[in-house]
């Protein structure tokens, strides 16, 4: 059974470095006390370690390079 279109890989390597660096700092914000809106780093540092994005899938984009199989 093919996996569902929302959890396709489409974030691609440079794209996930970038998503998780933002959310480690975002997080990090957050805990420190600087901003509650810190908390919203979950979202990248997710996305960037699952190397998916809901959002893209709806959309229709990728960053993820054409595997030719």
């Amino acid at each position: 059974m093919p996996a569902p279109t929302l959890f396709t890989r489409n974030v691609g390597t440079a794209d996930r470095a970038i998503r998780v660096i933002l959310g480690v700092v975002l997080l990090t914000l957050a805990l420190t006390g600087q901003t509650a809106w810190g908390y919203l780093g979950i979202v990248p540092l997710l996305t960037g370690a699952i190397g998916t994005c809901p959002l893209y899938s709806l959309l229709g984009f990728s960053t993820c390079p054409i595997e030719n199989s």
